[in-house]
């Protein structure tokens, strides 16, 4: 069943996996009519989820020279044309700040910061008549969490290069925006730690909304950026936690002691 938001448009989701933000956004984009294409590191998580929701794929890894722009281009030659991007990929690296190595720096640019600049590029170039572009960040690109320094600052300055896409690619029809959840639920990343009753209290006393983030929020989020809904939306990022940065996330004390009471 398709709800037609999205009938006749052209749409690719790069760093998608079977339960995660990805495939959330991409399984809604298929159900609102578009040619989807999923894209990711592993052959087999890929045909899961390009299986179970009717989509295309093809291998891409963000950290391999080359494999966005060969994505990309693939992609738009193969659906005649692409409409919609969006960048789901991320490594939630917690290590405290003193510990970082550079391996460890080295490897979260390459994930968050170089790698989707490049996919940003080669979709800037293959949309000359406009299109919709997504980055998923965070709600920790505005708000403290400890020990995760590397991939806030990461996912802030992705946000920012965002802004600039939308700043100078205005005038070619281009909006770009990003998406910033709160810990989702019910994906991989974060969802270990809020499947445990007392983390998960932890959150939603910080959340007004009173629930953590899960993938249906982001991906309803990512339907509308991507329709003509949002056609005149560009250079936001969009924050989807139900409130929570206006109070804060939990202590990473106050995390493990959850933690340790669950244990």
């Amino acid at each position: 069943m398709t709800d037609g938001r999205l009938a006749g448009k052209s749409a690719l989701v790069l760093g998608t996996a079977p339960g995660n933000v990805g495939e959330a956004i991409a399984r809604r984009y298929v159900e609102a009519g578009a040619r989807v294409t999923v894209a990711g590191r592993r052959a087999d998580a890929l045909a899961e989820v390009a299986e179970a929701i009717g989509a295309g794929r093809q291998l891409c890894d963000i950290t391999v020279e080359g494999d966005p722009e060969r994505l990309v281009a693939d992609t738009a030659a193969r659906q005649g044309g692409l409409d919609i991007g969006v960048n789901a990929t991320g490594w939630g690296l917690l290590r405290p700040f003193l510990a970082m190595t550079r391996e460890d720096l080295d490897t979260m640019n390459a994930i968050q910061f170089t790698g989707p600049f490049r996919f940003f590029q080669a979709l800037v170039a293959a949309m000359p008549q406009g299109g919709s572009i997504i980055q998923i960040s965070s709600v920790t690109a505005t708000i403290m969490f400890d020990d995760h320094a590397a991939y806030m600052g990461t996912k802030a300055g992705m946000d920012h290069v965002i802004r600039c896409i939308a700043h100078e690619f205005g005038s070619q029809g281009i909006r770009a925006n990003s998406i910033a959840p709160g810990g989702v639920s019910d994906a991989p990343m974060s969802g270990g730690g809020l499947m445990l009753d007392s983390v998960a209290a932890l959150y939603r006393r910080e959340v007004p909304l009173g629930r953590s983030t899960c993938r249906a929020d982001v991906a309803d989020a990512a339907l509308w950026l991507a329709s003509e809904e949002a056609s005149f939306v560009t250079g936001q990022t969009i924050h989807v936690s139900g409130g929570q940065t206006l109070r804060r996330n939990p202590s990473i004390g106050e995390v493990y002691a959850a933690y340790g009471a669950a244990g």
